[in-house]
């Protein structure tokens, strides 16, 4: 399949950039512009992810200096990528030949409480923020938060239906169940777990529920498979196998139009047997052919179940 479109809704390779102090173009880690370019046309999500340890009062100026070393590397790489706003941005970039980069938050603790925040960080890009990571913030509990019947706080509230007015994707990635249900009753726009898989065939706690993956196919939302293993299989040692196990879970429950790529690239301190990294997410897609899915549908999980949602939310 060469005329496929990937999307991919998660990856922290700029984080990842700022630790080692390689290049966004050619790197050693999972992600790369050089890599990326094999595939016709994609879109990558490139995460500013807030370790805790910056939380409360450092996240802020953390996300900040993230997002600006995103900016200097894509100034770098013009002719190869470029930030988008909207959806016709995608399109654009496309045409042109060009990754889309979608800047994204990784746990909304950056917002340090305050509803302003937000609006400054959709003013620099930001059009999609995951409530938390893993342990409670200001806005949620997460999957190993210390309340872990918690739901959203009030603060929490208010930040999804602001952006549901901005026009931003809510991602419910790491929040804990209670969360979960709060964001569905709540968002008027459908909803991303950007980087989620089954617990019915890998029971962690990052992954979804049946009643959770129904309830995001009602909602019109997509989910991202992730590449992590123990996310994949209890063993911790999984292989291509293991990654088409939970898009055929999924797919039976409906998910046709529901599944996608969120692969944690750089997130991960290891990837699945046969997949070294994004030059070899064809490999996936190959193999879902050779389980008889159709090309249409093996394109929809690569990019085109994303780009739908995309289009109507941003």
């Amino acid at each position: 399949m060469t005329n496929l479109t990937v999307v991919d809704a998660h990856c922290d390779t700029i984080t990842k950039l700022m630790a080692t102090n390689e290049k966004l173009h050619t790197n050693n880690g999972h992600f790369d512009l050089h890599r990326a370019n094999k595939y016709n046309s994609f879109v990558q999500f490139f995460a500013a992810f807030i370790h805790p340890d910056y939380c409360p009062d450092k996240a802020y100026q953390r996300c900040i200096d993230i997002i600006k070393h995103l900016e200097i590397e894509i100034a770098k790489n013009q002719e190869h990528i470029m930030l988008v706003r909207k959806y016709e941005d995608i399109s654009d970039a496309i045409k042109l030949g060009k990754i889309a980069a979608v800047l994204t938050i990784e746990n909304g603790g950056a917002l340090e409480g305050d509803i302003k925040k937000l609006d400054e960080f959709y003013k620099l890009g930001v059009r999609s923020i995951c409530l938390t990571w893993n342990g409670s913030n200001q806005l949620a509990c997460g999957v190993r938060g210390d309340n872990l019947d918690g739901g959203l706080t009030p603060f929490g509230f208010d930040v999804v239906k602001r952006m549901n007015e901005l026009r931003m994707l809510v991602d419910v990635s790491h929040i804990n169940e209670a969360s979960f249900w709060d964001v569905m009753n709540t968002s008027t726009s459908p909803i991303i777990a950007s980087h989620s898989n089954s617990k019915t065939v890998c029971d962690h706690v990052r992954n979804l529920t049946d009643e959770q993956f129904k309830a995001l196919v009602k909602n019109g939302g997509v989910t991202g498979m992730n590449l992590c293993p123990p996310f994949l299989n209890e063993n911790e040692d999984p292989n291509m196998d293991d990654i088409v196990r939970h898009i055929e879970h999924f797919m039976s429950l409906g998910g046709e139009n529901h599944v996608g790529m969120g692969a944690d690239l750089d997130g991960i301190s290891n990837t699945p047997k046969d997949v070294r990294g994004v030059e070899d997410f064809d490999a996936i897609f190959e193999a879902l052919l050779r389980k008889n899915y159709s090309e249409e549908q093996v394109n929809k999980i690569a990019g085109l179940n994303f780009l739908r949602v995309l289009e109507r939310v941003i």
